[in-house]
């Protein structure tokens, strides 16, 4: 019976998001409370509720501040160059855009966490998206899926959880699985470039002239919003013309939301935003420091170098006040559904469920089993329970074939492009926020692709004989 609620409760939460019947924070609270009264531990509500917000509570505290800390880096202008980098090899070509958005996605992912990931990303690329009015779900799929495949290194943690849950050394796990991963990659690049042929058929090509013929269509409207908002948020076009210099380089500043003449860039202090932020990430990887640790004292340190005026530090926050508001609401909400699919032994039943109905004669391929099963397993659970409570049990029954451990814990990893959509991950909530894309229609736009693409990893890696 709770392997059936389980999964209806699951099902129904999907449905009614992707259908847009209720916003995903409500979903993810009123959804599992009514459930877990089905079950019969209403009366344990609260203890669910709240063992699942304690676990949560750090990761909600690291992206709150890793928001701030972002949002005062694009603020001060650390990312332009990447934008101006972006704009000149993707000019207002769609299909161009949207590789550059997987390429970006997959570079910044080396750093192992999905929420700097998406934040870097959708603040490169939003404002080309905006402006061509391209289809902003291709971003949040591709940034996804590029992300979720680079989620595979060791300090990314996946193959770390795999190698603790199995006693394996993480190294073993990941370097023979490089091969199939950099094909997947591709697959993503391949998949980036014929949805971008697609948005390019649909918007086709426009040079900036041409763009910027369109903006003056819209400059009343523009202006008064600039005004609106302090003249330093998006959409503000009085920047870059009548420079009468060199055409191209004034369009492409132009062509930016980022103003490139708002009140908080810091150019003086180019080099030691750029420094900190090295420092910041090289401590995630090292772990020198809890990551919520060092995204709070990187935030204030950004903030109090910045921005050394109390009432402009007020100000930065309160710019940043939504994003923080949406991403931390949205976790904590998670931690209802997480807590009580936890609490009430959900989770447990439909992972022995799932183990249970593998045919006897499947046993000599549990890899290939573990495999496919790791598509909707860490997609409806979290890779803490995928691997902590599931691969254990899977890798026993593999050993009794003469299945390695190895071959496991490898196979394990080929659901992440899949499960960095996940309703359960944090970091999807930073995507689709920062991109203000319903959670629905990120979902139905990405979950066929992101499964294409485990598909295309567990492939490879049957071919290349690593699986």
């Amino acid at each position: 019976m709770l392997t059936i609620l389980g999964f209806a409760m699951i099902a129904t939460f999907l449905v009614l998001i992707m259908m847009k019947k209720m916003s995903p924070i409500a979903a993810l609270v009123l959804i599992p409370a009514l459930f877990c009264v089905f079950v019969g531990k209403g009366a344990n509500l609260g203890d669910y509720v709240i063992d699942g917000v304690t676990s949560l509570a750090p990761t909600a505290a690291m992206l709150m501040f890793a928001i701030v800390y972002f949002g005062v880096m694009i603020d001060v202008g650390l990312f332009d160059p990447i934008v101006r980098g972006i704009l000149k090899f993707c000019k207002a070509d769609p299909m161009r855009i949207v590789v550059g958005t997987a390429v970006l996605a997959a570079i910044v992912s080396l750093d192992g966490d999905g929420s700097t990931t998406f934040m870097i990303t959708v603040s490169a690329m939003y404002p080309l998206y905006k402006r061509l009015k391209m289809s902003l779900v291709v971003m949040t799929g591709v940034a996804a899926m590029a992300n979720g495949v680079m989620n595979t290194l060791p300090w990314g943690g996946p193959t770390a959880r795999a190698a603790t849950a199995l006693k394996l050394d993480a190294s073993d796990i990941f370097v023979p699985m490089i091969p199939a991963l950099a094909v997947g990659l591709l697959g993503v690049f391949v998949l980036s470039y014929v949805l971008g042929k697609r948005e390019r058929k649909r918007l086709g090509v426009l040079t900036l002239d041409e763009v910027l013929v369109e903006e003056k269509v819209e400059e009343t409207e523009t202006v008064l919003v600039g005004a609106g908002s302090g003249g330093s948020g998006p959409g503000k076009a009085t920047g870059a013309s009548g420079s009468g210099t060199d055409a191209e380089d004034g369009d492409e500043e132009r062509f930016q939301v980022l103003d490139p003449n708002r009140a908080t860039l810091r150019p003086k202090l180019y080099w030691f935003n750029a420094l900190l932020t090295l420092t910041l990430l090289t401590a995630m990887i090292m772990e020198w420091l809890p990551i919520p640790v060092l995204f709070l004292l990187g935030a204030a340190l950004a903030l109090t170098v910045n921005f050394p005026h109390i009432p402009d530090q007020k100000a930065r926050l309160a710019a940043h006040a939504d994003n923080v508001l949406n991403v931390s609401g949205m976790v904590f909400a998670a931690a209802v559904f997480t807590g009580v699919l936890q609490g009430t032994g959900m989770v447990d039943h439909m992972a022995r469920w799932m183990v249970d109905v593998i045919p006897e004669g499947m046993g000599p391929h549990m890899a290939l089993v573990t495999g496919v099963l790791s598509l909707p397993l860490t997609y409806f659970m979290s890779n803490d329970g995928f691997y902590f409570g599931v691969l254990p049990v899977l890798a026993e029954a593999g050993a009794a074939h003469g299945v390695t451990p190895l071959e496991m814990a490898r196979a394990s990893l080929v659901g992440q492009p899949l499960h960095m959509s996940s309703p359960l991950v944090p970091a999807v909530y930073v995507l689709v926020g920062m991109a203000k894309v319903e959670f629905g229609d990120h979902t139905k736009f990405v979950v066929k692709w992101a499964a294409l693409t485990c598909l295309i990893i567990l492939g490879a890696g049957i071919l290349f004989g690593i699986i």
